[in-house]
């Protein structure tokens, strides 16, 4: 996999991004690379040019038909490959295999009052946002996601959240 990464573009194989977890404490989230390196760049350009992608982003934080996105990374995002190096961060204890996906600095806002649920538990590799539609739902259900498991996590929950990924990972539903 790295050695596709490095061929496919320009830059390092892992992204690190500052991600907020347990207790609001930051972490670097690992992720396999799937932007180019000027990718925050390319981002402002486009929203700036495309009035429906600005739409789009400042709803979701996502773009479906995202401009920064390599060849190869819409492969790796669409079959959540490129989330494996994130099992390194749930051996490092900052993330968990289940609860809500980590969010960055920016996204607190849209947690409003709901953002210490979201700090009482580790960030997950999955959750119930990823098996209850991903992308296809719009932030503020993310974050009624986010409650819920919070509300309701248990070992059974993250038991049923686990079985349900991998039918949603293979089918690629939700995913950008």
């Amino acid at each position: 996999m790295a050695a596709c990464i490095k061929l496919s573009s320009r830059g390092p194989v892992l992204f690190r991004h500052s991600r907020i977890g347990l207790n609001g404490q930051r972490f670097d989230c690992l992720k396999f690379r799937t932007m180019h390196v000027d990718g925050h760049a390319v981002l402002e350009k486009h929203l700036a040019e495309n009035v429906c992608a600005r739409a789009e982003w400042e709803r979701t934080q996502k773009l479906r038909d995202d401009p920064r996105v390599t060849a190869l990374g819409k492969v790796l995002r669409k079959s959540s490959v490129d989330e494996l190096p994130q099992l390194i961060n749930i051996l490092r204890g900052e993330m968990s295999v289940v609860g809500p996906r980590p969010i960055v600095q920016a996204e607190i806002v849209r947690y409003g009052t709901h953002i210490h649920d979201y700090c009482s538990v580790r960030p997950g590799l999955t959750g119930l946002w990823q098996v209850s539609g991903r992308s296809d739902v719009d932030y503020a259900q993310r974050v009624a996601f986010d409650c819920e498991y919070v509300l309701r996590r248990s070992f059974l929950l993250d038991l049923a959240i686990i079985l349900r990924t991998l039918p949603v990972v293979f089918a690629a539903r939700g995913a950008c």
